[in-house]
Parts: structure tokens; sequence; C-alpha cells
């Protein structure tokens, strides 16, 4: 009798069903996983060494799936600009993985590659070497607020009619209209005080 057949497993492949696992609000786990691969824990066990590992796998495929590799050439402020656009397209579009990679430390060859990139573009900026990690932490907490700032509901306040929010919100816009222009103000001041700040450094 020939042997029953098992899914044959990928690293992508388990990737993907892992964060359609968590976008669908299903409880994540290795033995939840392998359920809904077909699979038993220990074949997903003979791909990956526990959980963990499944988070980074997401991680980077997520950024594989998005596509973000910063085009060679680009101004800094410019990669500033595309690591945190790209990065909020990525996070609004699955804001359940999120918890999950912000507890874990980022090893991904693909992830590290923009991170690094933004960081090569600060350093020959010329912006103080001590200051460029808290320039892209900042940036990274800008992006991911953004992307979940976009996956929020349409209307983030409900405040009473004769407060001042109550009367900006009730004038204001509402969803993906406000969070847009929440976001592109963001990118404005965010620029608009980098530059400043590297300006006054070269005069120092």
């Amino acid at each position: 009798m020939p042997r029953p057949t098992s899914p044959i497993l990928s690293l992508d492949g388990i990737a993907d069903a892992a964060i359609a696992l968590v976008d669908a609000g299903k409880p994540f786990g290795v033995n939840a996983l392998a359920r809904e691969l077909g699979v038993t824990p220990s074949s997903l066990y003979n791909h990956v060494d526990g959980k963990d590992a499944i988070v980074e796998l997401m991680r980077g495929r997520l950024a594989e799936r998005a596509r973000i590799v910063v085009p060679e050439g680009l101004a800094w402020d410019a990669v500033v600009e595309y690591v945190v656009r790209a990065q909020r397209s990525m996070f609004a579009a699955h804001p359940l993985v999120l918890p999950l990679l912000v507890g874990k430390p980022v090893t991904d060859v693909t992830v590290l590659g923009y991170y690094e990139a933004l960081a090569e573009a600060l350093l020959a900026a010329e912006f103080p070497d001590d200051e460029v990690l808290v320039i892209v932490a900042v940036l990274d907490a800008f992006a991911l607020g953004s992307g979940l700032d976009l996956s929020a509901p349409p209307e983030v306040w409900q405040a009473r009619p004769d407060t001042a929010l109550g009367r900006l919100v009730d004038r204001g816009e509402a969803g993906d209209v406000r969070a847009d222009r929440a976001f592109d103000l963001g990118v404005e001041l965010l620029l608009t005080s980098l530059r400043g700040r590297l300006a006054a450094t070269a005069r120092k």
C-alpha cells in the first residue's frame, strides 16, 4: 500500500500560511499552524525551529511581498520617505501581525537590507553617528503607528460635540482621507525637522 502523501512544505508557504492565520484573527502557534497546513507539528519543526523562527519568516515574507528594496542613487531624504511609506503600506495591510513582529529582534536579511540602506543614507548625509540609530527608531515608530492608523475605524474619536475635539471631528475628514492626510503631514514634519537638525549640525 502506498504511503499517504503529505503537503510539501516550503519556507515561503509556511510564512504565507502563518500570515493568513494571524490576519484571520485565529490563534497562532506551531500546533495551530501545523493544522492549517495539514501537517504534523514534527513535520513543521523539520523546517523551522519554533514560533520565533516562524515570526521572523513572516517578517521577511511581508517585506518580500511588499517589494521593499530601496532604489539606488536617492538622496537621504528620499530614502527616508521611501522607507516610511513602504513600511506604512505593509503594516496597514497586516495590523494583527504587528504585535508579533515588534516583540522579536529583526534578523531577516531582506528587512535588515532596507534598514541598512536607511542608516547608510543618514550617515552619508553626515548626521551624527550617535543620532542615526535613534532617528531610525523614530522613523520606525512613525511608520508602525501610521500603519495602524490606516487600519483604524473611520471615526477614531467619539468626543462630545460641545468640546473642541468634538467640533474638530465633526468638521474634519474621516477614515482613509484623514489617515492619509495625517501621514503626509507627518512625513513633511519629520523631513523638515531632520533637514533643520542636519543644517544646525553642519554649523557647529
